[in-house]
């Protein structure tokens, strides 16, 4: 007679390995997901290059879930968009504590180097052409924002030195423009270091003030 076979409990079939339940993301989450995934994308592969389909399986959902957030990519890729140029602005414009106009124009450089050390993708989404004629802004508006800033800055040097100050606006826009151009390049190169091509900047800039004149000539024979 065979005597009874023993049976261990914790393998019964009653007993199926549990799977662990996925938590489950608010919509608030779910949007924050969604913006960071889009960011990447367009920064790897512009606005032409991403999908719909692509974005949502990176989330794990289906493409009915970014259309209920953002209405489309276009949605999506505008609030990107105005997402990056405020968090920009609200870096350079917060870095223009009070102090000496030199002091001023590291800030505002550093400021920009920043942005683009720790926030790469949106700095290459935002030199981008934008693709959305409704968008909330560009580079160039945001760069005027910026301008505007420096501007009063400039008013208030040129009035002390009885310079012009209505040519502030001028002058801002091209030093502006001037750091906006050498962040996209050091972008992809990242030599010298960020302090070093702040100060290199500034010097260019705050000299190239130092020795303005009220009111320059061309050399040449050509006036207009």
């Amino acid at each position: 007679m065979m005597g009874a076979v023993a049976t261990d409990s914790s393998t019964s079939s009653n007993d199926k390995p549990r799977r662990a339940r996925r938590t489950r993301m608010t919509g608030a989450e779910r949007r924050q997901q969604l913006l960071e995934i889009g960011r990447t994308l367009f920064a790897a592969k512009g606005f032409e290059g991403t999908s719909v389909e692509e974005i949502a399986a990176k989330a794990g959902v289906s493409k009915p879930v970014v259309y209920e957030h953002f209405g489309g990519k276009e949605g999506l890729y505008a609030v990107v968009v105005d997402r990056e140029m405020r968090r920009l602005l609200d870096m350079v414009t917060g870095s223009l504590t009070a102090g000496h106009p030199r002091e001023l124009c590291e800030q505002a450089a550093f400021a920009l180097l920043d942005y683009i050390e720790e926030y790469t993708d949106g700095f290459r989404i935002l030199v981008r052409d934008s693709p959305i004629p409704q968008s909330t802004g560009s580079f160039a508006s945001l760069i005027s924002d910026i301008a505007t800033q420096v501007e009063d800055i400039l008013g208030r040097e040129f009035k002390n030195r009885g310079f012009d100050a209505k040519l502030a606006p001028l002058y801002a826009q091209a030093l502006v423009g001037m750091v906006a151009l050498t962040g996209q390049w050091w972008l992809d190169v990242r030599r010298p270091k960020k302090a070093e091509v702040a100060a290199h900047l500034v010097n260019l800039a705050w000299h190239g003030l130092d020795g303005l004149e009220p009111r320059p000539r061309l050399i040449g024979h050509r006036k207009a």
